[in-house]
């Protein structure tokens, strides 16, 4: 599937590397590099059972086309 350059939010991993970052690392203090990097093993152990319902909206193939959309003169 072709992929502008610089997309981000079309990319499946990068919306998953958001989320995991947004459940495990923000506003939160790990003590040491093992309790951070265990905070984001732990998250994405648990992607399919905790976290599945919310992944299952953010991790979609749905985008919205222009293929037949009519634009309106303003």
């Amino acid at each position: 599937m072709f992929l502008p350059p610089y997309s981000p939010n079309l990319n499946l991993i990068e919306r998953f590397w958001k989320f995991v970052k947004k459940r495990a690392l923000a506003s939160r203090y790990h003590e040491d590099f093992d309790e951070f990097s265990q905070a984001i093993t732990d998250c994405i152990n648990n992607a399919t059972t905790t976290h599945k319902a919310e992944l299952k909206t953010l991790l979609t193939l749905n985008f919205q086309t222009f293929e037949n959309a009519k634009v309106l003169a303003g």
